[in-house]
């Protein structure tokens, strides 16, 4: 642990660390903010390295303190723009109110747990009209599409995907 007598910047520190809490209070508009930073600047007095004369340190202080507070302030200013970013993305405006665009928790936990049921019906499903359904539903083809791929009729894939809804319908109504 570095101690203030064997230090003198630390000892200057701590002569005038009342003047330099006023200082970045009146600067940060804070006096929690000037607390903050105060003991940020000890925590670098104390772990920097000692080997070099300093000149002014009490100039060093005042200097190092300015710098802390322009650090923060500029990381606080791209925090906020980042926010800002995100929040015009995922957010939508209305008379100058931020409203969600994702649901709320209880119907996002319900829609996930309808999904969950939707995808063990369609396990359920007799294979063709299952393959059916899923090359037609779930990934975009059309009937055409799907009667190829499948070497069916597109009549026969027609009927495949009506019996898979009616059972899907069936199964999840209740």
């Amino acid at each position: 642990m570095t101690n203030a007598s064997d230090d003198p910047v630390l000892a200057v520190y701590l002569e005038r660390r009342a003047n330099l809490v006023r200082f970045l209070a009146a600067r940060a508009g804070s006096l929690a903010a000037a607390e903050d930073l105060a003991q940020e600047l000890y925590l670098k007095l104390a772990g920097r390295d000692r080997s070099a004369e300093v000149g002014n340190p009490a100039a060093m202080l005042y200097r190092m303190a300015l710098n802390l507070m322009l650090d923060r302030a500029r990381g606080e200013a791209r925090a906020a723009a980042r926010d800002t970013a995100w929040r015009q993305v995922v957010r939508s405006e209305v008379g100058g109110v931020d409203i969600a665009d994702e649901p709320p928790a209880d119907e996002a936990a319900a829609s996930a747990q309808r999904l969950r049921q939707l995808v063990a019906a369609v396990e359920e499903l007799p294979p063709q009209a299952g393959r059916a359904f899923r090359l037609h539903k779930l990934m975009g083809l059309s009937h055409a599409e799907t009667a190829r791929t499948m070497g069916l009729s597109v009549k026969a894939v027609e009927k495949h995907v009506s019996a898979a809804l009616k059972a899907l319908t069936a199964k999840l109504a209740r």
